[in-house]
């Protein structure tokens, strides 16, 4: 009984440390006081404050732009590459499985200056093509691994079946390997459209003049003080954020929940 005690203690004060500084976020979009020090009283004020404030609503757009057009790209790419992996052999198949796992564990100062320094050889000037591929580049990994560990012999049966049945392997692939590694894909791609909505690092090293992020906004208004109106729009970006995520866990169950009755 006291172990029991002590491991739901633990698991309470995990909790707290994980979500408590998101609690406080959202308690301060709704504070009178302009800084973020003592709340005051409450007030909607800064959601309407948000909406005429341009510089923050461009950032905010460019990084829409960003993550939707990346998320796009590299979930197709890290879906063919995934099954491609699986399903095909050819020379240096185990080292490129091993090579993907690089840009996920590499701290993202490396991989930043790594791009910029390719960008800097082809002479591409910084902008918004060069933060979306920057996007696409580290995005692409994740949606692999999400997609191959949906992957199995028994949808290679299903494939087989599919073929002799007189399926093209077009037909097959879209209406027999797609929507069975469809909860790895949605997995991918949801992973990847957080991981750009919040990128730093990565977006400081490829960003040029006009393509200012959310992220890099926020991080440059450290030195003066961020505003409330700031956490207004990230409230209201987490509600959507924690959706998309609600959605992915409730179809994800559902297909698991199908897959068991069959």
């Amino acid at each position: 009984m006291k172990n029991k005690t002590l491991k739901n203690i633990f698991i309470a004060l995990v909790f707290i440390f994980l979500f408590l500084p998101i609690i406080i976020l959202v308690i301060y979009s709704f504070n009178t006081s302009k800084m973020n020090i003592i709340f005051e009283g409450f007030t909607f004020e800064w959601y309407k404050t948000m909406l005429t404030n341009t510089d923050l609503l461009e950032a905010f757009a460019n990084t829409l732009i960003i993550a939707i057009t990346s998320t796009i790209a590299s979930t197709i790419i890290g879906t063919i590459g995934a099954v491609g992996l699986y399903k095909y052999n050819f020379p240096f198949k185990g080292l490129i499985n091993k090579l993907i796992y690089i840009p996920i564990v590499i701290p993202e100062i490396v991989l930043g200056i790594s791009l910029l320094s390719i960008y800097t050889l082809m002479k591409l000037e910084l902008g918004m093509p060069t933060l979306i591929l920057s996007h696409i580049a580290f995005s692409i990994p994740f949606v692999i691994v999400s997609v191959r560990s949906n992957l199995s012999p028994l949808i290679t049966t299903y494939e087989e079946a599919a073929q002799d049945l007189g399926a093209n392997p077009l037909n097959t692939f879209f209406k027999v390997t797609l929507p069975a590694i469809m909860p790895g894909v949605i997995s991918g791609a949801t992973l990847s459209f957080t991981l750009s909505l919040d990128d730093v690092v990565i977006s400081y090293f490829t960003a040029g003049p006009g393509s200012n992020t959310l992220p890099l906004k926020i991080y440059s208004m450290i030195k003066t003080g961020i505003t409330p109106d700031v956490n207004a729009l990230s409230t209201i970006m987490l509600l959507v954020t924690t959706a998309i995520i609600t959605v992915s866990a409730i179809y994800q169950s559902r297909n698991i929940a199908e897959g068991g009755k069959s």
